[in-house]
């Protein structure tokens, strides 16, 4: 039988999973959609422009690092997640509430720490997503 910690730990994601599960409305989701975007864009907009430039466009982030490789975020009604590709690779992620979470539940990443470790590994130092 498992310890209490991974028990603890087992429901703690089953609750997680299951709050992603429950839809959204449409007007919701986009509300939140919309408001993480633009918060990403505010983040990652003050950045060298030379390192990362961010577009931002008809509800589809580009960032551009350092003039070539691209990274597309961008909000996917029909799936009620935002979407992002990079360097071969797609997440989709789920919102875990209104609050601004969103996970990844195939990989268990969180798109800002996703992000941030890709952008992290390209330009070799800490941005803060």
């Amino acid at each position: 039988m498992p310890d209490l910690a991974t028990r603890s730990t087992s429901i703690a994601r089953f609750i997680r999973l299951r709050a992603m599960t429950m839809p959204l409305d449409e007007p919701l989701f986009d509300q939140i959609a919309a408001a993480e975007l633009k918060s990403l864009e505010k983040k990652l907009g003050d950045e060298d422009p030379d390192e990362l430039e961010v577009d931002f466009s008809m509800d589809v982030m580009t960032l551009t690092v350092r003039g070539k490789d691209k990274i597309v975020i961008n909000s996917h009604r029909a799936a009620r997640q935002i979407w992002m590709a990079a360097y071969r690779k797609a997440w989709h992620f789920s919102p875990v509430d209104e609050s601004g979470v969103w996970v990844w539940r195939t990989a268990d990443d969180e798109l800002h720490e996703a992000i941030a470790g890709i952008l992290a590994e390209k330009l070799g130092r800490t941005i803060a997503v």
